[in-house]
């Protein structure tokens, strides 16, 4: 019976989303809004939040599980640990290195990690959260992503790690750098939050550091609505990331799951008594950024849609570069040679002789209903939040002001159709012919 009832539900549930998209939405030009990114969520989306609720799936549980690992399969590492954002997946894989059980491998105050300062501030926040000193080093034009000789000038003795996120989904020169990392024994973060399926030389980003970080918030390649993924194939720290995610509890059983260890009870830690419930017992300083199995339902139901996701990004990427290629006056992207990225946005930078402004061009695009993003926080170092604050600026940040100033970016999302990225490219050509 119970059965039943759910089974009827769910069909209902399919049925109401068909009515609800019955038919294909028209594109009006100037008035139908091209979004800069967006969900896209069909009825086995809606039927799987669904199916979760009817389950009282409210906390972290079996779903979440399963959608680690099937995560971790697809994009070959040997372990996910799932959290509630891709902010705290970064925050977690730094916090992680800083345990005191790894040694001379641990990162401590006032240790100093790599990171570029045109980019989003929660591949920084975590440096300048554990106490460390943030050292920014600059882009390139184009591609938007840092190169080997800026890092590798930008290592002192103090050095003991680098963190860089993966700009736009366009891949960083990952290979090199995780050489550079190994060379000097300094920990390798990638912040692959922009690009799930990208590849570097054949190989996806996300593989090449200690640890990788995805996003599952709704502007990104797949969503949970908030979310996010730490990754690793390193199994001891992946042990430890998902410690430092549970409040820094020692214990290893699944919520709901006692005594998988079999000493639960027989355990000694610390000073505690030596009948101390293993469940209660804390080696590290930790945090509670679990997800739940609602939001991790929609992520395994978006899985299975990754490779159509990738597919119309790059299509729509093509088409404006193919689309704008020759228009003066501005710089168009460019994909590190050697990559195929899984691209996040189309970026455009305004040469300073082109005869009109990014704020000029910006206002034209979105009075005609095209969103239009900055490259995040332009030059990180010249925010509020970050003046004062410890940092080292090894060399001067030439493009990153530049970016700051004259540069935006537009949408590739699934969401758009081959009509509106004609309509796009119509509407940047009338203004550069007016301009």
């Amino acid at each position: 019976m119970v059965d039943s009832a759910r089974s009827h539900l769910l069909e209902q549930v399919r049925g109401y989303h068909d009515a609800q998209s019955a038919g294909p939405v028209p594109f009006i030009p100037g008035q139908t809004p091209i979004l800069s990114s967006g969900a896209v969520l069909d009825a086995a989306d809606r039927e799987a939040l669904v199916a979760a609720a009817l389950d009282l799936r409210i906390a972290s549980g079996a779903i979440a599980t399963k959608f680690e690992s099937s995560f971790a399969r697809k994009l070959k590492r040997r372990k996910a640990v799932l959290t509630n954002s891709g902010s705290s997946a970064n925050l977690l894989a730094l916090s992680t290195l800083t345990s005191p059980t790894l040694g001379a491998e641990q990162l401590k105050p006032g240790d100093e990690v790599i990171t570029v300062a045109a980019g989003f501030p929660t591949t920084v926040n975590p440096i300048l959260q554990n106490g460390m000193v943030p050292v920014f080093v600059d882009i390139e034009l184009g591609t938007y992503n840092t190169t080997v000789d800026r890092v590798e000038q930008a290592i002192s003795p103090r050095t003991r790690a680098i963190m860089i996120a993966h700009t736009l989904g366009n891949p960083f020169p990952v290979a090199e750098i995780a050489e550079l990392a190994a060379q000097h024994g300094l920990h390798l973060i990638e912040d692959n939050c922009d690009a799930v399926g990208s590849t570097y030389q054949g190989q996806l980003t996300g593989t090449f550091g200690r640890f990788s970080t995805v996003s599952f918030y709704p502007a990104h390649h797949l969503t949970m609505g908030e979310g996010g993924m730490l990754l690793s194939s390193d199994i001891k720290l992946a042990k430890l990331a998902k410690s430092f995610r549970d409040w820094g509890r020692d214990c290893w059983c699944e919520p709901g799951e006692d005594d998988r260890c079999l000493k639960r009870f027989d355990l000694q830690s610390g000073t505690l008594p030596a009948s101390y419930d293993h469940k209660y017992v804390f080696s590290e300083i930790g945090y509670n950024l679990k997800s739940t199995d609602i939001h991790a339902a929609l992520g395994l139901s978006q899985l299975a849609k990754l490779p159509d996701f990738i597919e119309a990004r790059k299509r729509n990427w093509r088409q404006l570069r193919e689309g704008l290629d020759g228009l003066p006056g501005l710089i168009l992207p460019e994909a590190t040679p050697g990559s195929d990225p899984s691209w996040f946005g189309f970026i455009i930078t305004v040469k300073p002789e082109a005869g009109y402004t990014v704020p000029e061009i910006v206002d034209y695009l979105e009075a005609r209903n095209i969103r239009t993003r900055r490259l995040f926080a332009g030059n990180l170092t010249r925010h509020p939040a970050y003046l004062g604050r410890p940092q080292r600026i090894p060399g001067p940040l030439t493009n990153s002001d530049i970016v700051t100033e004259q540069t935006f970016w537009i949408g590739v999302y699934p969401g758009i159709s081959t009509e509106m990225i004609e309509y796009v490219l119509g509407t940047l050509k009338e203004f550069v012919a007016t301009h």
